[in-house]
């Protein structure tokens, strides 16, 4: 097998510095959000990218800081945004960036009034997430074979993900002491620094417990002790980013397309469904803030909703 890459799934380029109107607000911008609101690191990086950007543009416009802010020029760039083919989704999240940020150079007397709270966000149409089915899934799970010199770790690493519902960061910061395997249960810390207890099932368990007394030993070194359980062959913490890349990779010899560690998430949550889960305990799970995020689930298999009319309903 080849080396893991450290390859980002999704392209990026180091941005430019902006002049010091307005890299210093928006540097103070991100240090607030860190320390005082506590976001989560993917929070922040999303928030600097999308006000890096702005500004940027901002830069071309000849403007020369954020108290050229106005509400004209938002609305300039989401044309601009919408003319490079961003998606409704992510021009909804520039927007929702913008607010924020507007609201914060309000507070700090870098602009008399936050022209961003007359942007409404625009309404995205709701994807519905790709997911396998169960047999698929089983091809999936099969795909790694007995001899690869990964082979242990990359078992546990698909079955936690999909007994769990884990998202890739989750798996990737997962101490050895955060799996209780007298309980059966995972201690996985969510978006936000939100801890969460996630039951986990026997072969889960079991390819979990083979990893750790067969094979992560072997990954192990002196000289870069961890307490992360998966490791790359360089016995160094695996990333999100190589998750990533050991399921497209299995799932490329089992056939599948489009399968990346969130389909393993979707997967788990409809499965669950389908098998008659209540939705509040599948937020749960997931470590949704908000059911409505969890929703997107409820259109699962419409033999299921006939299902539960015919016999649930009084006249069915």
């Amino acid at each position: 097998m080849g080396k893991e890459k450290n390859d980002s799934p999704q392209g990026s380029t180091k941005p430019r510095c902006l002049p010091r109107l307005f890299e210093r607000p928006l540097a103070d911008f991100i240090a607030y959000c860190r320390i005082e609101c506590g976001f989560a690191r993917a929070t922040l990086d999303a928030y600097g990218a999308d006000l890096h950007e702005l500004g940027a543009w901002m830069v071309q416009q000849e403007k020369t800081g954020w108290a050229e802010l106005e509400l004209g020029l938002i609305v300039e760039h989401m044309r601009y945004l919408e003319e490079r083919g961003l998606a409704v989704s992510s021009i909804a999240r520039h927007v929702a960036t913008i607010r924020v940020f507007g609201r914060f150079l309000e507070a700090r007397e870098h602009l008399e009034k936050n022209p961003a709270h007359l942007i409404m966000q625009p309404r995205a149409w709701q994807t519905l997430p790709t997911t396998l089915g169960v047999q698929q899934m089983q091809q999936l799970l099969a795909a790694p074979k007995p001899g690869q010199s990964m082979y242990l770790r990359d078992v546990a690493l698909l079955e936690l993900l999909y007994a769990g519902g884990l998202r890739a960061s989750e798996l990737a910061g997962l101490d050895c002491g955060r799996v209780h395997f007298d309980l059966g249960v995972v201690r996985v810390l969510g978006k936000g620094s939100r801890e969460r207890i996630v039951p986990i099932g026997r072969p889960a368990l079991d390819a979990t417990r083979a990893y750790l007394h067969d094979h992560r030993p072997k990954l192990l070194r002196e000289d870069r002790p961890t307490d992360r359980l998966l490791l790359s062959r360089t016995g160094a913490p695996m990333n999100r980013v190589v998750v990533w890349q050991v399921v497209r990779r299995h799932a490329r010899r089992a056939g599948l397309v489009d399968v990346h560690p969130h389909t393993l998430r979707h997967s788990f949550a409809t499965h669950l469904l389908i098998g008659g889960a209540d939705l509040r305990v599948v937020q749960e799970l997931l470590g949704h803030a908000n059911i409505g995020t969890t929703q997107i689930y409820t259109h699962v298999d419409k033999r299921h909703l006939k299902n539960v009319i015919q016999d649930c309903h009084p006249r069915p």
